[in-house]
């Protein structure tokens, strides 16, 4: 005689063996955002702290020990940035010695700007398949713990481990290798964890949960810019040890507590690989898929070019100039300024997107109103512009992250498989992301200038909305 299984309220158990309940509401599905939210943010901390705030400063000082050494080691950077503004106005002339330590200041900045966009790129392109493998393994993965919480935890642990490896790597190259496994394995976390969405959601709230994952996206990111320049200020390169920390913890966090139903019932057929690899290409076939794709590569093109340099442009860009010490202090504060409307915009983009019941309207304005936030420092290169820039695409940020979650969801191709879709739809981030920095950073080091950066994020933005318009499967 079996024991009839109690009745969870809000839950309704998978029809599958193996597969994920789904929340309707409640406790179980408030723990699970919770948690989930938590979990991304710790994800995105290391990306906004580590990658916008200690890896550029960490290059740049490896950079300077390059070129400037000897009697030029006691160079300052800022009082040479501004001397070459004045010259540029035909206010001022150079001394041998001052022209000498202008030759050394264009070779740096043309090494910084392109050894940064390698780092970063290098990473991210190591990253593109990453979560889509992750998602398909997942897919087929059968533990007591569920079909994604190995890949969280595991990914989260080593990932932290990593993160920890960059702090003692001394020269670029390893640094390169060090940060591209830290991404491989985080990728991997992220992977795995955005595939539960779909698979304990129902579609009537998944413009909400995206929303509400999009605020723990971007806080994390924030957050980690925020902490990142009060900590490097206090701790140098041993910064790296809070994220580190910050996302082993929430990742455990999840896969111990947001408990998955036990995958070791799944039923699945034997695995031809070849025929899954190929599999790749099958999303690509759906026009909708394909153009929300290119979309999103083009997004975060933008995104990741106009943001790779920040604390960069502060030393080099603007005028006056700021010294490293006066920019790592000014990135939180940049960053906070970003919060407010970014929080309110993606709050109410997620419910109105669901009540109403579009989508494209919101992720075509959102990547236009970033379009014309380049057009600020580009015109008016000033700190306050740079402020300005942060602020307004802020507030287009929290538009399209609110919605762009859902809206690749809705033009899934085959729900079945959503793991291997959703994770070809992150790669799409990642590509986009890996391309910007690298071509920003070359166009900065030919032109000698980062007033192309925001040329080519704006056409980059306005290709992102274009994108999106032949998309019919949604409104």
């Amino acid at each position: 005689m079996t024991t009839a299984q109690p009745v969870q309220p809000h839950i309704a158990e998978p029809s599958v063996p193996g597969t994920s309940m789904t929340y309707f509401g409640g406790p179980p599905f408030r723990r699970y955002l919770l948690l989930y939210i938590l979990a991304m943010a710790g994800i995105t901390a290391v990306y906004g702290g580590v990658g916008a705030v200690i890896l550029p400063l960490q290059v740049q000082d490896i950079e300077f020990a390059h070129y400037f050494v000897g009697p030029d080691a006691t160079a300052n950077l800022q009082q040479l940035t501004n001397l070459k503004a004045q010259i540029e106005a035909g206010t001022a002339m150079a001394t041998a010695q001052q022209q000498h330590q202008l030759d050394l200041l264009a070779s740096y900045e043309a090494a910084r700007a392109s050894s940064l966009s390698i780092v970063t790129a290098v990473g991210s392109i190591a990253t593109m398949f990453v979560q889509s493998i992750a998602g398909l393994l997942s897919d087929r993965t059968r533990s007591r713990w569920g079909r994604r919480a190995p890949w969280i935890a595991g990914g989260a642990v080593l990932g932290a481990a990593l993160v920890i490896g960059a702090r003692y790597s001394a020269g670029i190259g390893l640094l390169i290798a060090t940060w591209a496994l830290a991404q491989l394995a985080i990728n991997t976390a992220q992977g795995a964890l955005g595939t539960t969405v779909p698979d304990r959601i129902p579609h009537n709230k998944l413009g909400t949960v995206s929303a509400l994952s999009g605020i723990g996206t971007l806080f994390g990111a924030l957050l980690g810019a925020v902490a990142a320049g009060t900590l490097f200020s206090a701790m140098g390169l041993d910064a790296y040890y809070p994220f580190a920390l910050a996302l082993a913890v929430t990742g455990l966090l999840f896969a111990l507590v947001a408990r998955d139903r036990s995958s070791t019932e799944l039923q699945l057929p034997a695995a031809n690989w070849l025929a899954l690899l190929k599999s790749y290409v099958i999303p690509l076939r759906s026009p909708d898929f394909r153009w929300v794709w290119i979309a999103s590569v083009t997004m975060m093109f933008s995104y990741g070019a106009s943001n790779a340099f920040s604390l960069y442009m502060m030393q080099s860009y603007i005028q006056p100039a700021l010294s490293t010490a006066e920019a790592t202090r000014l990135i939180p504060a940049m960053s906070l300024a970003v919060i407010p409307g970014t929080l309110i915009a993606m709050l109410v983009t997620g419910r109105l997107s669901d009540r109403i019941g579009r989508r494209k309207p919101f992720v075509i304005g959102a990547s236009g109103l970033f379009a014309v936030s380049m057009l600020v420092p580009l015109l008016w290169p000033t700190l306050a512009s740079l402020f300005v820039q942060n602020v307004i695409a802020g507030l287009a940020a929290g538009c399209y992250l609110a919605v762009d979650r859902a809206l690749l969801i809705d033009v899934l191709p085959d729900k079945q498989a959503a793991g291997r879709d959703l994770g070809l739809g992150s790669m799409s981030f990642s590509f986009g992301q890996a391309i910007g920095p690298v071509i920003a950073g070359q166009l900065v080091a030919l032109t000698g200038g980062y007033g192309v950066v925001w040329v080519i994020s704006l056409l980059a933005a306005l290709a992102a909305a274009a994108a999106i318009m032949p998309v019919k499967k949604i409104k």
